[in-house]
């Protein structure tokens, strides 16, 4: 991603054909893959606004010389993907994290 030319865009078509636009803030190779943070971009300001603000992190897979972006399968991998985003990020972007509730002794 240069930043001279600024952020990069892809285009992501969903199960149903429907085209998103995302912006990349991050890519990430380890032995296992390639990965990439997107963040959707929105053009009416309602979907902007109802956004959650979740970063989307998907794979990139080399089919017959295309990259192609495709979900994590393995949890594992996801989780641990999105932790080195979390931490590649959050000097840039404020990221909250979201606390599991404590499961306590059943009265």
């Amino acid at each position: 991603m240069s930043e001279e030319y600024g952020n990069s865009l892809v285009s992501v078509l969903d199960e149903d054909g429907n085209e998103h636009q995302f912006e990349v803030l991050d890519a990430i190779e380890t032995d296992e893959g390639r990965y990439v943070a997107l963040l959707p971009i929105y053009t009416e300001a309602e979907s902007a606004l109802e956004d959650d603000g979740e970063l989307v992190i998907l794979e990139v897979v080399n089919d017959n010389g295309e990259d192609l972006l495709v979900p994590i399968e393995d949890d594992e991998v996801f989780d641990a993907i999105a932790e080195a985003f979390e931490e590649r990020l959050a000097e840039y972007y404020e990221i909250n994290e979201v606390e599991e509730p404590e499961v306590g002794p059943v009265s």
